[in-house]
């Protein structure tokens, strides 16, 4: 008997490491003892380990609903799990939970005000519906330059009244020409350029006309309210300050923020003093939810670690919409991130965080932002950002809002799925990323002279992997040209492997970089496929000069001991680079590359003697098994492979069927 009881109590220990979490309810009805809120369940779990500790962690379960929040969802230190014990808040998947930050819209009645109505387009009178914002209680709107209100309607985003409705117009010509120039292209530094078109005789009593264009550069945008429009002379005059590169003929923009342009179904106005929203609804909106942005975010974990955040839906913000920061190990998966005004999910500092298998839309600036690791000890921060499905974003931030951007030290991107924006797909920088089996297709389709890929001007950000990722359909705004994988301005030492290209303007670019290797990829269509410059040399001198300079003053570049452990280390070829023509595109290698397709080698002739080609494969048919139908792996008898190419991975690119998955199949 005593036998017994002796196993019985030896063998408790070894149940209790595997027993279950202790778990909360949460649901918007309360039922059956469920919270009502997240914090109070997330209270609970705090009052809990003042008694238990909660040894074996907790599980918050999410039931379906929706959750208006009064305020962000917040998360501490002291809310922190364990590897052994963590925290997770998971919604229930067989029906969608949903986050709220913005408000739901109902009570549309028409508009009655005859100064109202005599400032809209006669088309539209019979149609635009008004509600007042204000008397809902709402009165921070924001402004017409973005992080401000904005509406949806049935889940899709509206239009802030605009013309032209779709597209740009061209500036006709420069004002004052000032003798303004950049790299030979001439415009103005003042912002008043003429225009052709009429229209803007219509604008004359609107209060707050704004105008959004590419002023200059294909890759820089501002938004800018009307000073004045002088309709004899034609001419429209911005507020300063002025853009930054100026104004040029040929710069293009539209003009929005106008109840004179609210002519088309889908399209909105807000009067900022009345409060008053005006809206030509694009279907009838009874039973159709229609909301406007309001909180900053919604969640924000702060020095938190070990928690997971899972299965929920999030909109409806006005800023980024999850937050983690200097947290460990935390999970944000499977969620559904759209409709809200900022970017998606923020992960900064730390270590050990990811973003997994999320869905996200609809957002006014970008998608997934990692950061974390240090650069001057080069120690690997380890988040990761992987099958991901992110579309539709930059709607307000049009540049630089990118799908994914990844910063600091050793992170992974991997498995996403990027398409359709405005600017670049993944932006990245730092030492020693992995970029790799990403699928990216029409992204950079307002911008020119931009990468899907883009990374730019530093010596000593080094040592990162882009492998395996499917590049296709980019060619720019208008198909000027854009570029796949973007290394601008002496950007050196990245790899470029096993990737596919198709149908992208110039795919691989090294802007005058050092040590960069483009080995293994395949190139179809590809107008200028391969595209190696010498631009330190060149126009670009200075800013290889402005770093030498530094060196020979500090010891630095960049501010990094460039020739001291551990970079001295970690990238030999770094250390000596002062003694070794610094501007020069040294050290690149061109190796067992496939090139289908005319032209493909774009490469300036003064960075000719510093380029190693090996093995390329070029007017010559690689034998793919189906060329038509996009399969790309090659014949056994194909000449590439006897040159040395190594098969791609090509079935492992782009999203994977996963638990993690917000949804599948993706579409």
């Amino acid at each position: 008997m005593r036998r017994w009881s002796f196993l019985f109590v030896s063998i408790l220990p070894l149940f209790a490491v595997y027993s279950a979490p202790t778990v909360f309810h949460v649901s918007p009805d309360g039922a059956e003892g469920a919270f009502t809120t997240l914090e109070g369940a997330r209270d609970a779990i705090r009052a809990a380990r003042a008694g238990d500790g909660l040894p074996e962690g907790a599980d918050v379960r999410i039931h379906g609903g929706d959750y208006v929040l009064e305020k962000p969802f917040t998360l501490e230190a002291q809310d922190s799990g364990t590897p052994e014990a963590p925290i997770r808040y998971i919604a229930d998947r067989a029906e969608e939970a949903r986050l709220l930050g913005g408000r739901l819209l109902t009570g549309f009645t028409p508009v009655t005000d005859e100064a109202t109505l005599s400032r809209l387009d006669s088309s539209a009178r019979p149609h635009v519906l008004q509600i007042n914002l204000t008397a809902m209680g709402i009165t921070e709107f924001g402004t017409p330059a973005g992080g401000g209100v904005e509406l949806f309607f049935d889940g899709n985003r509206m239009t802030l009244s605009r013309w032209p409705n779709e597209g740009f117009v061209d500036i006709v010509d420069v004002v004052e020409k000032d003798g303004h120039e950049i790299h030979g292209r001439k415009g103005s530094k003042t912002g008043k350029f003429i225009y052709d078109d009429p229209r803007p005789e219509r604008w004359l009593e609107e209060p707050d006309a704004w105008l959004h264009g590419y002023w200059f550069w294909d890759w820089s945008e501002q938004r800018h309210p009307v000073a004045s429009i002088d309709t004899e002379n034609k001419v429209i005059s911005v507020k300063e300050p002025y853009h930054g590169y100026g104004y040029r003929k040929g710069g293009y923009y539209y003009a929005y923020n106008l109840l004179s342009e609210l002519d088309s179904p889908g399209e909105w106005f807000l009067d900022r003093d009345s409060g008053q929203l005006y809206f030509w609804p694009p279907a009838d909106p009874a039973g159709v939810e229609v909301m406007v942005t309001l909180l900053p975010n919604l969640v924000s974990l702060d020095t938190t670690s070990y928690v997971t955040i899972e299965g929920i839906t999030m909109e409806g913000t006005r800023g980024t919409v999850v937050s983690v920061r200097d947290g460990e190990g935390v999970r944000i998966n499977g969620l559904t991130v759209r409709n809200s005004g900022g970017g998606a999910i923020s992960v900064s500092g730390g270590k050990d965080c990811g973003v997994e298998g999320c869905d996200i839309y609809g957002m006014g600036s970008s998608g997934i932002s990692i950061s974390g690791g240090d650069r001057t000890t080069l120690t690997p921060a380890g988040h990761f950002a992987v099958n991901n499905h992110v579309h539709h974003y930059g709607a307000i931030k049009r540049v630089y809002a990118a799908g994914i951007h990844v910063q600091g030290v050793g992170n992974r991107v991997a498995n996403n799925y990027i398409h359709d924006a405005p600017h670049m797909a993944i932006g990245f920088g730092g030492n020693d990323h992995l970029i790799e089996l990403n699928e990216i297709h029409d992204v950079c389709l307002e911008s020119n002279d931009a990468g899907a890929l883009y990374t730019g001007r530093d010596w000593t950000q080094r040592g990162h992997m882009i492998r395996y990722n499917y590049l296709y359909d980019i060619n720019g705004y208008q198909d000027k040209g854009c570029v796949g994988i973007y290394l601008d301005d002496m950007f050196s030492s990245a790899d470029m492997v096993g990737n596919v290209f198709r149908n992208v303007y110039r795919a691989a670019f090294i802007g005058g970089g050092r040590d960069c290797t483009v080995e293994n990829n395949i190139f179809i269509n590809c107008t200028k496929a391969l595209h190696i410059d010498a631009r330190a040399l060149g126009w670009a001198h200075g800013h290889a000069d402005e770093w030498i300079a530094e060196e020979k003053e500090k010891g630095t570049l960049k501010g990094i001991a460039y020739n001291k452990p551990p970079y001295s280390e970690r990238y030999p070829k770094l250390v000596n680079i002062i003694d070794n023509e610094p501007a020069a595109p040294v050290g690149n290698l061109v190796a067992r590359n496939i090139f289908v397709g005319e032209g493909w080698k774009d490469v300036n002739e003064d960075a000719e003697p510093y380029i190693a080609y090996e093995d390329n494969l070029s007017d010559t048919d690689p034998l793919f098994v189906d060329m038509e139908k996009h399969d790309y792996h090659l014949k056994p008898e194909s000449p590439a492979l006897k040159l040395g190419f190594k098969p791609i991975p090509l079935e492992k690119m782009g999203l994977f069927e996963s638990p993690l998955r917000a949804s599948w199949p993706v579409k």
